[in-house]
C-alpha cells in the first residue's frame, strides 16, 4: 500500500552516493545497546518516518517494549547518503527512524498507535515548517505481516480523519529495502541536546486499534 510515490522523481538526477556505509555511532546513548545488528532472538524492526528524526527517535526510545533505536534514511535510490545529500531531496531517501521493538512486551499496532497520532500523515512532502521529501510520512516493513497491520492501522486511521474532516493520508507504505545509518552527530540526538528541536506535532486525531 503505497500511498505516496517515491519522491526522487523530477528533482534531477539522483545522487550516486558511495560504496561504503557513512561513519556512525556503535551503542545507543540512553541503554548502551548495539544500535547494529544481530539483535535479539524473536525481536522484530519496524522503520518509520515522521519528519525530522530526531524528535521521532525520543518518541520511541522512551517506549517500553523498544529494545533500541537508530536515525537513518530510507525509502530512495542513493546508497549510504550523507545528511546532506539527503535534504537536496535527490536520493530519494526519506529521515527515519529503524525501531528494533520486542512483540511480546509492544504490540506493532501500538507502535504505530503512536505513529499515526505524532506527526501530520496528510502532509505529502512536509511535516510543519520542515519541507521537503526527506520530511514525508513513511512506514516501512520487513514482513508480510507487519504490512497487513500497517495497512489496516492506515485505513482505520482514515477512518478517524475523515470523522474529524482532515485530508487524505500520504503515508508511503512498503517493504523496507534498505536501512542506511545517518551520522553519529544524529543518532541520539536529544540525549546529546536535550533543548535541541522537535519538530513533532500531530493532528490531535486519535487512532484506534484493536
Amino acid at each position: 500500500m503505497s500511498l505516496f510515490s517515491n519522491a526522487s522523481s523530477g528533482l534531477g538526477r539522483v545522487l550516486p552516493g558511495r560504496d561504503t556505509p557513512i561513519e556512525t555511532s556503535q551503542v545507543h546513548t540512553i541503554n548502551g545497546h548495539s544500535i547494529h545488528p544481530p539483535f535479539p532472538e524473536g525481536h522484530e524492526e519496524i522503520v518509520l518516518g515522521m519528519g525530522c528524526f530526531w524528535g521521532v527517535e525520543r518518541l520511541f526510545w522512551q517506549l517500553s517494549g523498544v529494545y533500541v533505536t537508530a536515525a537513518g534514511y530510507a525509502g530512495g535510490e542513493t546508497p549510504n547518503p550523507t545528511y546532506d545529500e539527503t535534504c537536496t531531496g535527490r536520493t530519494g531517501h526519506t529521515e527515519v527512524v529503524r525501531v528494533i521493538y520486542d512483540p511480546q512486551q509492544v504490540e506493532l499496532a501500538t507502535l504505530l498507535q503512536v505513529f499515526w497520532e505524532a506527526h501530520d500523515p496528510t502532509q505529502g512532502n512536509r511535516q510543519g515548517n520542515d519541507i521537503g521529501s526527506q520530511y514525508r510520512s513513511a512506514i516501512f516493513t520487513t514482513s508480510q505481516a507487519q504490512q497487513t497491520v500497517a495497512e489496516q492501522s492506515a485505513a482505520a486511521y482514515q477512518q478517524a480523519l475523515d470523522k474529524a474532516g482532515r485530508g487524505a493520508i500520504t503515508t508511503e507504505i512498503k517493504p523496507l529495502e534498505t536501512f542506511y545509518y545517518a551520522e553519529a552527530y544524529h543518532q541520539q540526538y536529544l540525549d546529546k541536546n536535550p533543548h535541541g528541536y522537535c519538530g513533532l506535532k500531530g493532528t490531535g486525531v486519535t487512532c484506534p486499534i484493536d
